[in-house]
């Protein structure tokens, strides 16, 4: 049992499933295929209160939080991201998607189910963060440089992976939407709420990375 990769043109994810028949005259090859069809979700924003709560940790990865996953990645890719959590579409569960390929690279579409950050390193960097739950708002945030992973991937394995740069960031980003972190919670209570009222405009910025 594997999974195909993303197919854009046909917009849906699909399974594979080999069965071998064996026969004392000849082998035969079965091959069966089922399709889940990708939806795009709505991405909810602040206010909602949805998004300062706490996501529930998965207990077992099965045919639901495959198709899922599946729908939060076409979500993110319809609206421009390079990351979302469960939690923007309304989804309390510790389900996240990242891609930070740029436009020239092929797509690296990464899933991330119950991410633990283990390891963090003392060297820092600062990106200009978006997010899609707050549109049009960017927010200059430091963050460790480097972050070790464990997670369970779409097969329920137990994975580890060490992230750098702008995987880093995105990942740290999207796991505080998890715990029911924004980004607008590194600013002041009265900036807070200036952008909860009136989300502000953004100028275009080559160093803004939106997840």
């Amino acid at each position: 049992l594997f999974y195909s990769s993303y197919i854009k043109s046909a917009k849906y994810w699909s399974i594979k499933k080999f069965n071998f028949i064996k026969s004392s005259t000849f082998k035969s090859l079965k091959i069966s295929l089922i399709v889940y069809p990708m939806s795009i979700k709505d991405i909810i924003t602040v206010p909602d209160e949805t998004l300062k709560k706490i996501s529930d940790p998965i207990e077992k990865v099965g045919i639901n939080e495959k198709k899922l996953i599946n729908d939060i990645f076409e979500t993110m890719y319809h609206s421009k991201g390079i990351g979302l959590a469960a939690v923007q579409v309304g989804i309390l569960k510790r389900i996240l998607v990242i891609d930070v390929s740029t436009k020239d690279e092929k797509k690296n579409p990464l899933s991330f189910i119950n991410p633990i950050i283990k390891n963090v390193s003392n060297e820092t960097s600062v990106y200009e963060e978006g997010c899609l739950s707050i549109p049009d708002t960017f927010i200059e945030i430091e963050r460790p440089k480097v972050c070790e992973v464990e997670y369970i991937d779409i097969n329920g394995k137990v994975k580890n992976l060490k992230c750098d740069g702008l995987l880093s960031t995105c990942i740290q980003h999207e796991i505080n939407h998890l715990d029911g972190k924004l980004i607008i919670d590194h600013l002041s209570k009265l900036k807070r709420d200036l952008i909860v009222k009136k989300i502000s405009k953004s100028k275009k910025n080559p160093n803004r990375i939106i997840v």
